[in-house]
């Protein structure tokens, strides 16, 4: 008898272990830094609804720019949801599935750029909750939307194909989905609550991109 119970003990010291290896193992987001973003580029989004194209033109926002650019090229707007949609109003999305990976970039603030452009229909901007203080969520204006150039959200960029996708996005949650749930539970939350979101399938940027000499 303790003999076998020596035998248990040993067995289940070594899943635990093993457990424990795996836990150690398990890959910590990384970001990869990209520098400053081309004059001009665009990023090709391919949803549940269908393509829509922003073109972004640095010397609007050259911060914003930047961080949408790496953004981007490290994949981190895949498998996303458009969480915010007031229709006839804006589109939000930019909060990630993976909370380990929402949380490496809510330390990555960037600073404010002076707004050149207005929040016009189809233009992207980033939403802040004050100074400096931008990271990684960002929406569309569905509408010519002047109000918010007085709060200074400034615009990187605009939809320049697949407008009518960007319209056609599910609307019906509002504003029910809450980020602070999103950044804690990931899609599994949004998935059980607000089954019909449409989402990011990927977004990469595509041809098109300058650089000034």
């Amino acid at each position: 008898m303790l003999t076998t119970a020596l035998r248990t003990s040993t067995a289940l010291l070594a899943s635990l272990l093993l457990l424990a290896a795996a836990a150690c193992k398990e890959e910590t987001p990384r970001r990869i830094e990209t520098g400053a973003a081309p004059d001009s580029f665009r990023v090709a989004f391919e949803t549940s609804r269908g393509s829509f194209v922003v073109a972004v033109d640095r010397s609007w926002s050259p911060h914003g720019a930047d961080r949408f650019h790496e953004l981007a090229a490290n994949h981190f707007f895949d498998e996303q949801r458009f969480f915010r949609v007031l229709s006839g109003y804006i589109a939000q999305f930019g909060a990630s599935g993976d909370p380990k990976i929402n949380n490496l970039w809510e330390g990555k603030k960037i600073p404010d750029d002076p707004r050149t452009q207005s929040n016009a229909r189809g233009t992207v901007s980033f939403a802040a909750e004050g100074v400096d203080s931008r990271t990684h969520q960002l929406f569309i204006n569905l509408k010519d939307n002047p109000k918010l150039d007085a709060q200074n959200f400034t615009p990187i960029g605009r939809v320049v194909s697949g407008m009518e996708v960007v319209d056609a996005l599910d609307d019906d949650y509002g504003e029910s989905p809450k980020y602070h749930l999103i950044a804690t539970l990931g899609n599994s939350y949004l998935r059980r609550m607000f089954p019909k979101l449409d989402y990011i399938k990927t977004a990469r940027v595509v041809g098109d991109s300058t650089r000034a000499p």
